[in-house]
């Protein structure tokens, strides 16, 4: 049975070899079912995930609530697009907005669609609003940032292999360092229309900036009538342990994006939220999306948000990071040289002398805890914001035994172990 079940794996990474266009590389795991933190191949081996799909899975895998919620909408009426009313946006909607502080929102699907959505509405709103010259709208950006995958977005990143045979890219966008609340002043000019900025850069390593910065950037972008745009696609709904990541300097954005997190771990659902007069430069035909605001999207995103209040999830994420931040400080093997995030989005930078991150994933995968690195020198820790105390003792566990198998510098990688995965915290004999 095992050969068989080991075959079947095989099978379907080949198959996904064969016929998919190879635009990620994988750890060589299949996955087949998932409950909780908790995830199973299709070899029946566990593992406990403290990656949550980049934050999408925040509610754990499988969330019985949610999963409640998805299959009551879709069995009555799942999407209709947004020609007609339908009895489930608008209450989603006012729930997102009074939960955000926000004035109103328009949903999406995915977090580059909402990312799209916001530049979208900061241009029109610099010419109708902010009276800038036709087509001479700017738009201030950060090195390092990560707002998704299309044309417009891979255009303004920093990273040359995200732009690398994809353009020509728009123009409009003006780059600078991330951390630096002077380099932004500076780059403003009379057509600056808004700054769009991450409160934590996921996948530039977890990067968190300095104290202060973004309230900083508040009061920059509002002496200069700038809107301050807060991409907290990965961060927002309790991620860093405030509901926004902006919520740690009490920073209220001009626009906010959500996603991720938004569909419950079940489906896409993202949206773009602003004030007033930032939203009325929408008109009919102006801008849409036939799935947006569908109302399975909107059932799931409103239990996902009922979730989030109900089960403490935020505190729970404050907490729970506080302990795994702690644990993994404590660990202080020289491969380590930064532990930093806030809440449950926790990147450790290892010396890619002693270890790349992509081998110490490996390690940690046969050891039953799957994550994944980001820039090959950093391992992000962000499991679902349902991690219990015993859980998140039993990840440290793994990981400190992982890097136990790691010598000093300069060395080669140890022997990998097996790790019991059905005896949490006990090593195969």
């Amino acid at each position: 049975m095992g050969t068989l079940i080991h075959d079947a794996a095989a099978h379907f990474i080949e198959l996904e070899s064969r016929h998919c266009a190879t635009n990620y590389r994988p750890l060589p795991v299949v996955l087949q079912r998932g409950s909780g933190v908790w995830l199973w191949d299709v070899d029946g081996k566990r593992y406990i995930d403290m990656m949550s799909a980049y934050s999408a899975v925040s509610f754990g895998h499988s969330h019985p609530r949610l999963v409640a919620a998805l299959m009551s909408q879709a069995g009555m009426l799942a999407v209709t697009s947004r020609a007609f009313h339908t009895d489930r946006l608008g209450t989603f909607l006012q729930r997102l907005c009074s939960m955000t502080g926000m004035a109103r929102a328009l949903p999406m699907n995915t977090g580059a669609e909402a990312v799209e959505t916001a530049l979208k509405a900061a241009r029109k709103w610099g010419y109708r609003v902010k009276g800038i010259e036709d087509g001479q709208a700017q738009i201030v950006v950060c090195h390092g940032n990560f707002a998704g995958r299309t044309t417009t977005i891979v255009g303004f990143s920093s990273e040359a292999q995200y732009r690398s045979g994809f353009g020509p890219f728009a123009p409009g966008f003006v780059s600078v360092p991330y951390g630096d609340a002077l380099a932004l002043e500076a780059a403003i000019t009379p057509n600056t229309a808004a700054f769009l900025v991450e409160p934590i850069q996921g996948e530039a390593g977890i990067v968190v900036p300095p104290p202060g910065y973004l309230s900083a950037c508040r009061e920059i972008c509002t002496r200069h009538n700038v809107l301050l745009i807060c991409d907290e696609v990965q961060t927002g709904l309790g991620r860093t342990g405030t509901l926004l990541a902006s919520d740690h300097e009490s920073v209220r954005p001009d626009g906010l994006v959500l996603g991720k997190a938004l569909g419950g771990g079940l489906l896409p659902v993202s949206a773009f939220l602003s004030r007033e007069d930032v939203m009325a430069v929408f008109t009919p035909g102006d801008h849409g999306s036939t799935f947006g605001g569908n109302p399975l999207a909107c059932a799931v995103g409103e239990a996902s948000l009922e979730l989030l209040e109900s089960e403490g999830l935020v505190e729970r994420a404050r907490l729970m990071g506080e302990r795994l931040i702690a644990g993994l400080r404590d660990i202080r093997h020289p491969a380590i040289l930064e532990v930093r995030g806030r809440g449950l989005l926790i990147g450790v930078e290892l010396d890619p002398e002693v270890v790349s991150a992509r081998q110490l994933c490996e390690m940690l995968m046969t050891r039953g805890l799957l994550t994944k690195d980001t820039h090959d020198t950093v391992i992000r820790f962000a499991p679902p914001l349902t991690i219990t105390e015993s859980e998140v003792d039993y990840a440290l566990e793994i990981i400190r035994d992982g890097f136990h198998c790691v010598p000093g510098p300069h060395g080669n990688l140890g022997g990998i172990d097996t790790f019991d995965v059905s005896q949490p915290g006990r090593l195969a004999a």
